[in-house]
């Protein structure tokens, strides 16, 4: 496998994981709304936002790097 391909899979499975926690944090936060829990709710949908947020920006860079396929 080219040294280019494997980063960009590695690039699209940042971006693909990222959203993912993404929506977990979004949905954990909606759960702890609902329990009346606002502190812990808007704790758990910025954790999300930030890890998932972070992880997809590192892959869409890394994609960014290396060019399109």
């Amino acid at each position: 496998m080219d040294i280019k391909r494997g980063i960009w899979v590695l690039a699209k499975l940042l971006e693909g994981v990222g959203m993912v926690v993404v929506l977990a944090g979004v949905f954990r936060s909606m759960s702890l709304g609902l329990e009346d829990e606002s502190l812990a709710s808007m704790s758990a949908e910025f954790q999300g936002l930030t890890i998932g947020g972070g992880m997809f920006i590192l892959g869409w860079l890394l994609e960014r790097g290396v060019g399109s396929r």
